[in-house]
């Protein structure tokens, strides 16, 4: 910690660098509950996609000793894009699933099962629900990157920068006010030494 210098100046400085602490803690604090929200609300959602999955898990039991070979519904499920937005949660842009789009592949109805059309459209819905969530992990991350950040911030502000300006004006009070003193008696000192030569020279 660097010296501080014992001034009136020096005062001035470090009493508006502690309200410029105060005036900035309660917008990280506000930053730092919103941010907890936002990843809670996250999880929750991937929570969510992740019971869909199970659910289309579930769905796909019908056919899952009919899907001897995943090679023949590879064309049908093949990611063509994912599309996401970006989108600005507490100050943090992070992509937002949106959509997802497979390339087209002709069926031939005579060669394929009767159920054929059923099972691909479960599938997609299985790997449009596995998108989703590779987008939300990433938001998650994102977000709880941003909420690690926020909160070292708060408390470097609590714990460091304020309790050290509190202290750096007590210091400076204390020896400004130990100057003053001292100023004071030196004044009388030398006034009583005026008062000294004064006497002495008219006696």
């Amino acid at each position: 910690m660097a010296k501080i210098k014992k001034t009136k100046h020096e005062l001035k400085a470090q009493r508006e660098a502690l309200d410029r602490f105060h005036r900035f803690l309660p917008t990280l604090e506000l930053k730092k509950q919103q941010l907890q929200k936002e990843v809670r609300q996250v999880e929750a959602a991937l929570r969510a996609s992740q019971r869909r999955e199970a659910e289309v898990w579930a769905e796909l039991r019908p056919w899952v000793k009919l899907l001897d070979s995943t090679e023949r519904f590879a064309p049908y499920v093949q990611v063509r894009e994912i599309v996401t937005a970006t989108s600005n949660i507490a100050g943090v842009s992070v992509p937002a699933y949106v959509d997802i789009g497979f390339e087209e592949s002709e069926v031939d109805f005579y060669e394929t099962s009767a159920w054929h059309e059923e099972a691909v459209a479960v599938l997609r819905e299985l790997t449009a629900v596995r998108a989703e969530q590779v987008v939300l992990d990433v938001q998650r991350r994102l977000l709880a990157e941003e909420l690690r950040i926020t909160s070292q911030r708060v408390n470097l502000f609590e714990k460091v920068m304020i309790p050290r300006a509190e202290e750096n004006i007590r210091i400076i009070q204390i020896a400004l006010g130990d100057a003053q003193t001292a100023a004071v008696a030196r004044a009388k000192i030398a006034k009583g030494k005026s008062r000294e030569l004064v006497s002495g020279a008219t006696g």
